[in-house]
């Protein structure tokens, strides 16, 4: 027998990037599944419970994780670095709020396992991430909001186990997560979902910021999500990288998605724009010792990305988008 089959399992941030292959793997496996989002798609299947609840609201949090067995907490904002340094208060904020209200929500409802996620922001600038690490430095300047508010999450982790006792919570930390469900608003994106749009909605030549050296740790999300669900499984509460461990550069990236689209494609490279970091990879040490790897190349997530984004690309208006809240302006 399976570890999830008939167990009550909630997905915060279902309707994203990871959440979506998660919900799908969870299926599979006979979950009763429950997605909460802000999010209004279209195409949510009829086997699951969907709730559109603004989780910033605890009272919200407390009713939607009551009978769950299992929460896997999604839920956050999805912006570019840029986006996140013009309007930090944007991101922080409900990042923050989602963290601490649904923790303790899990805690007080007795959820039996509990999944957060954090994120490669966490890191201070190095070659390579190691998992404890982390403590020793500050996040980048460049990720101090985003690395603090997961930092922050992270903590009230420990704290709820030395005060309470409550060793049900494992954390992950993804890298540069892509794939199918991505936000792809070229104002707003990361580095793969931005050059999909603007490829295909036929920007000629396809001009990048910097040299193109930079090297980096992608990861395909439906890899992410088999991660997660085997982590929580196994009850492991070490926080654990969620990487590829394999490093590519920006010109590779670039190069990959220009030679998947249907016409030629040129390159122009802008180098007086910053080209970051050197090199960000994830050591995956520990994840490889409790049975993960990814499986993905990134060719093929790339492809598959691709051919997403061609087939679903109206749905991009259904999505929340926190930078454009009210509330946060």
């Amino acid at each position: 027998m399976n570890f999830y089959k008939n167990k009550k399992v909630l997905v915060a941030g279902g309707t994203g990037l990871i959440g979506r292959p998660l919900v799908e793997m969870l299926l599979k496996e006979d979950a009763q599944v429950t997605v909460v989002s802000l999010d209004k798609p279209s195409d949510i299947s009829d086997d699951i419970i969907f709730k559109n609840v603004d989780l910033r609201n605890f009272d919200n949090c407390l009713s939607v994780c009551q009978n769950q067995e299992i929460i896997f907490n999604l839920v956050g904002v999805k912006g570019s670095p840029k986006m996140t340094i013009e309007n930090p208060a944007s991101f922080f904020i409900p990042t923050i709020t989602f963290s601490i209200n649904m923790m303790e929500a899990a805690r007080q409802c007795n959820v039996k396992r509990y999944l957060f996620t954090s994120s490669i922001g966490v890191y201070h600038p190095s070659d390579v991430f190691y998992e404890d690490d982390v403590w020793k430095t500050f996040p980048s300047e460049n990720d101090k909001f985003a690395g603090w508010a997961k930092r922050m999450g992270e903590l009230q982790a420990q704290a709820y186990e030395i005060q309470y006792n409550w060793n049900k919570i494992s954390i992950v930390r993804p890298a540069n997560v892509y794939g199918p469900y991505d936000n792809f608003d070229p104002n707003n994106a990361m580095v793969i979902p931005s050059l999909i749009h603007r490829a295909l909605s036929g920007e000629r030549p396809l001009n990048v910021w910097g040299d193109g050296s930079p090297i980096r740790d992608f990861i395909y999300s439906e890899d992410v999500a088999l991660g997660m669900m085997k982590i929580v499984e196994m009850g492991y509460n070490k926080p654990v990288n969620l990487g590829s461990g394999e490093g590519v550069t920006i010109k590779e990236i670039a190069e990959t998605i220009v030679n998947l689209m249907p016409d030629k494609c040129e390159i122009t490279w802008d180098t007086s724009k910053p080209s970051g970091d050197a090199k960000r990879l994830m050591c995956t040490k520990r994840a490889k010792s409790i049975g993960f790897s990814s499986r993905t190349t990134l060719e093929q997530g790339i492809k598959n990305t691709i051919e997403w984004y061609y087939k679903n690309k109206n749905q991009e208006n259904e999505r929340y988008n926190a930078f454009t809240d009210k509330q946060y302006k």
